[in-house]
């Protein structure tokens, strides 16, 4: 589903937004995962950055972690399926006369805790047209939420079913839908990296995800990957070496033949 910018209703009167910390005693509302597919697909988007150090301590990079903000007077929660937030101030919990940090965070609240997530991504679910919702009134649409009231630059949307992957910019306080390059991908500036759709097999699920990779075009392997591909590259060794093995057996056979004793050769 793709939303027409012209069949977009935008808000008429200006929003009150604050930025409030949540109370220590706060009781979030767990929401079930409506697909087993998509934290995996969330997981699998962070695995690599992992791997080649890309995550900074500064960062906050989380799946299904609130997002609040407080709009005219009322509490507003949405826990993205996946978002990267640049620079964020480290959590601290006041023990005794202690103030210590720790990186267990319960919810995030940009400008008061650090910057607005630069990247948000929905992987579409069963509740249909949910992730495009421009509902203002209370409680808001994800879509109305992310681009008028955290104003998100990059917004995504992303059907595992079909790969289907859509990417929306912030243009003049509006989303505009962004079509991809000649290889199907799209530059993120902010990471330094492409996003793109790839199908395949990871952790017993078979279809499309979303892949990471580099300035220069290549793909940031998960970690079973790069164990495959070192013991490629250790079988190739072997490979080679046994190919020179049989070179100098050759030639050692030969050099007999024309009788040649390499005993007395120093």
């Amino acid at each position: 589903m793709v939303i027409s910018q012209e069949n977009i209703i935008r808000p008429a009167a200006t929003l009150n937004v604050t930025w409030e910390r949540l109370p220590d005693d706060y009781k979030l509302e767990e929401e079930p995962v409506e697909n087993t597919g998509q934290p995996l697909i969330a997981g699998a988007l962070r695995e690599p950055l992992e791997l080649i150090g890309y995550i900074k301590p500064e960062m906050l990079i989380a799946s299904n972690l609130g997002i609040c903000a407080t709009v005219n007077g009322e509490l507003v929660i949405k826990a993205p399926d996946w978002f990267y937030v640049p620079r964020v101030q480290p959590l601290a919990q006041r023990d005794s006369e202690a103030l210590l940090l720790t990186a267990d965070r319960k919810s995030y609240t940009p400008n008061l805790e650090g910057e607005t997530p630069s990247i948000v991504m929905e992987f579409l679910s069963d509740t249909e047209g949910g992730e495009y919702s421009v509902k203002r009134s209370y409680p808001p649409g994800k879509w109305f939420f992310y681009e008028q009231v955290l104003k998100v630059p990059n917004y995504i949307i992303f059907e595992p079913e079909t790969g289907l992957l859509e990417v929306y910019r912030l243009q003049e306080q509006r989303y505009d839908l962004e079509l991809p390059d000649p290889e199907g991908r799209h530059w993120f500036g902010e990471m330094g990296l492409f996003l793109g759709v790839w199908r395949g097999e990871k952790e017993g699920r078979t279809g499309y995800w979303l892949r990471w990779w580099d300035e220069g075009g290549n793909l940031l392997l998960w970690g079973v990957e790069r164990l495959e591909q070192e013991r490629q590259q250790v079988e190739q060794e072997r490979q080679r070496a046994e190919q020179e093995r049989q070179r100098a057996d050759r030639l050692v056979a030969y050099l007999r033949s024309q009788g040649i004793n390499l005993d007395e050769i120093e």
